[in-house]
């Protein structure tokens, strides 16, 4: 089985930084995108940064220039930098990856979440 288990977030002040991270573990054959969503009290889930291997990563409008999305590859984690946060980043955040196992080729798995809280 796979999972997918995020760490970093916190309560921080406005224009402050935190970095999340994602570590996806178990019997991995491939990982194909691994990424970040977010979702607010009240509101959908929506996507904050992708990044597919071998290709171009993709950000929300609202965090280009603020927030960046890496790789390691070969300890299969993901991590998202934020800088500069605003009261309106204030939600949980989701890891999400499109891994293939060897009894399960492409199937997305979901982190638990992790809060962030953007306050002063």
């Amino acid at each position: 089985q796979v999972q997918l288990v995020e760490s970093g977030g916190g309560l921080v002040q406005p224009g402050g930084s935190l970095r999340l991270s994602c570590a996806a573990s178990g019997s991995i054959f491939s990982i194909h995108v691994m990424g970040w969503y977010r979702q607010a009290p009240g509101k959908e889930r929506e996507l904050v940064a992708v990044m597919p291997s071998g290709g171009s990563t993709n950000y929300a409008d609202s965090v280009k220039g603020r927030f960046t999305i890496s790789r390691d590859n070969a300890k299969n984690t993901v991590y998202l930098q934020m800088n500069s946060l605003k009261p309106e980043d204030t939600a949980v955040y989701y890891c999400n990856a499109f891994i293939s196992t060897m009894a399960r080729p492409y199937n997305e798995y979901w982190g638990q979440g992790t809060q962030v809280t953007v306050s002063s």
